[in-house]
């Protein structure tokens, strides 16, 4: 049988997490704070810690620094309803095994309980602090695929492998290899950036690889290339797919024996440098078509992340948008501080084909066009006050879903919450009542209040 201790001050979410891995056939311990936790683990078997991250006293981050030292082989899954890339990269480089959010998938809950018993814990020593750099501009996202994200930016920046970051134009490649870099123990290495469909081949070449004087016309010098200039850092390749044939058996060398040599030189250099790369094209369809080497993309893939569109995150617009307008209101010198839910509701409808980079530029342009500190709908470019309200998606994207960008009331939290456990204990109300921590008759002025019968299970919820 598994040992398992779920340690939150929050009592109800205790008790579910004790019901569901129960009737699992866990055998389930609870502690309402980081001491009781500990406390328990220096007394009693464990094999696996559920913590939240958020706590009275001494947080999620302390205990994990405790486990480290008394006991790491314990796996430690993290849970938060704070989702944000600190947190989460903190915990992993601090130890946790894996971060879910709350309010709790239950299924994504046991997946990664599953992974962290299936697998061996890694040990102390792989653990990293973080602090040592900063991304230049913050990730923003309280989505799933957003968590997803970070999740990975936090396991991949503990290792050196090459990782290929997929995605469309302006979903922020670019910004998570630098979480990566930023996540990592060689932050202080420099991050060097290659644009590859920026420059013709022979220039391509000699950006890369450097060059030696009079390697051709106008080499007057010579010149340091990008493989060398990063050092033991990071070499991000944006663009991956428009490389040449050429350019890219060349690059498939670097990246198999860490060889190159400059543009007219003879001696062979070394580099050192972590290679990340990105793409906004289907690079498996180009080595099907023949546009793209197959073990070059063998090389690159190795770890992979996927940055979603805009368009299929609408929930999280509300909360980027405040977060860039708080940078673009600082950078143009202007006070705008205040949204109009219209406004906020226009770009929550909008198809955004050029994701977040589009959205920061609507909003830079919606700041200058602001009078005073409020921004209204009719700062916003023509083609967002159309689609708005004409409500509906441009023609281009099929079958399209409005998603409400809305946060949900605390009513409508406490429906989905008190529904769930009730559909977990099987409508038994004096279980739910133990579990929630209320009486019966509050109970049962909730379920009227809220319609709620035992046909609506979990899936209404």
């Amino acid at each position: 049988m598994v040992n398992m201790l779920v340690i939150d001050d929050d009592k109800s979410c205790c008790r579910s997490l004790e019901l569901h891995f129960g009737q699992r056939g866990f055998a389930v311990n609870t502690a309402y704070d980081v001491e009781e936790g500990l406390a328990h683990l220096a007394g009693s078997p464990v094999d696996i810690v559920i913590s939240d991250i958020r706590m009275p006293g001494r947080d999620g981050l302390d205990l994990l620094d405790e486990i480290q030292v008394r006991a790491s082989r314990i796996p430690v899954v993290m849970i938060t309803a704070f989702q944000d890339l600190d947190s989460t990269v903190a915990a992993l480089h601090r130890g946790a095994v894996d971060y879910v959010g709350k309010p709790i998938d239950l299924d994504q809950l046991d997946a990664a309980v599953d992974r962290a018993l299936a697998s061996e814990r890694r040990d102390s020593k792989d653990g990293l602090m973080v602090g040592k750099g900063h991304a230049r501009q913050t990730i923003v996202g309280t989505t799933r695929a957003m968590q997803e994200i970070f999740n990975a930016i936090g396991k991949v920046s503990q290792s050196r492998v090459t990782v290929l970051i997929c995605g469309e134009s302006g979903t922020g490649k670019e910004l998570i290899s630098r979480a990566i870099h930023d996540a990592s123990d060689n932050a202080e290495e420099p991050f060097i950036a290659v644009n590859c469909a920026a420059l013709v081949e022979t220039l391509l070449e000699s950006e890369l690889f450097g060059h030696q004087r009079g390697a051709f016309t106008g080499a007057v010098s010579s010149r340091k290339g990008k493989a060398e200039l990063a050092g033991e850092g990071v070499l991000f390749l944006d663009e991956i797919s428009e490389l040449s044939p050429r350019m890219q058996g060349k690059l498939l060398r670097l990246l198999e024996e860490r060889e190159f040599m400059t543009v007219g030189g003879s001696s062979v250099m070394h580099c050192a440098a972590r290679f990340i790369a990105a793409t906004n094209v289907d690079l498996a369809e180009r080595v099907k078509s023949g546009q793209f080497r197959e073990d070059l993309f063998y090389r690159l893939n190795v770890f992979s992340i996927c940055a979603p569109p805009l368009r299929n995150r609408r929930s999280d617009i509300p909360l980027l948008s405040e977060h860039l307008l708080k940078r673009i209101s600082s950078e143009l010198g202007k006070g705008v501080s205040r949204v109009t839910s219209e406004a906020i509701d226009a770009l929550g409808t909008y198809d955004w084909p050029g994701n977040v980079r589009q959205l920061n530029n609507v909003l830079t342009q919606a700041v200058v066009m602001a009078q005073g500190d409020l921004l209204t709908l009719s700062d916003l470019p023509r083609e967002v006050i159309d689609a708005h309200r004409s409500g509906n998606q441009p023609a281009r994207i099929k079958n399209p879903v409005r998603t409400p960008v809305n946060f949900p009331s605390l009513k409508d939290l406490e429906r989905q919450h008190i529904a769930e456990v009730l559909a977990r204990t099987g409508w038994h109300k004096g279980r739910t009542c133990e579990i929630l921590g209320i009486s019966r008759p509050r109970l049962d002025r909730r379920i009227r209040e809220y319609g709620l019968s035992a046909r609506s299970g979990r899936g209404e919820a």
